[in-house]
Formats: C-alpha cells, sequence, structure tokens
C-alpha cells in the first residue's frame, strides 16, 4: 500500500510542512511565529519533540473551522 506525499490520514502529529501546505503559508512563516519571543504568535501551539515542531491534526482542524 503506497502513500502519496500530502496525504496525511491516520496520523495525529502533522509537520510544519503538512501544515503550511494546509493553511497555504510557507514553512518559514510558521518557524518564525513558533519562536518563543514572536511578536506574533503562531495561533496554533505546536508539539515540541526535542527541536521538531508538531502540530495536533485536531487542534489545526479546530483552526480552521474557526476562520
Amino acid at each position: 500500500m503506497v502513500k502519496s506525499e500530502n496525504s496525511d490520514n491516520g496520523r495525529r502529529l502533522l509537520t510544519v510542512e503538512d501544515v503550511a501546505a494546509r493553511l497555504q503559508l510557507s514553512s518559514r512563516t510558521i518557524y518564525n511565529r513558533c519562536a518563543p519571543k514572536s511578536k506574533n504568535p503562531f495561533p496554533i501551539r505546536p508539539k515540541r519533540i526535542g527541536k521538531l515542531l508538531r502540530f495536533d491534526t485536531k487542534d489545526v482542524d479546530d483552526y480552521i473551522a474557526s476562520l
């Protein structure tokens, strides 16, 4: 069974690139807005796994629904 590149079905945590594609933003914008001292913080709180940022699928879907 081969998954497509953009398929995130069944995954609970999304990468920055996945979220950027869903919100039509650049991944650099998300990284900058998730920085600890960002003046304009990203509205979805990331989960930090070491240096990696991951976003809960439910949080992203809730944010999109609120727009």
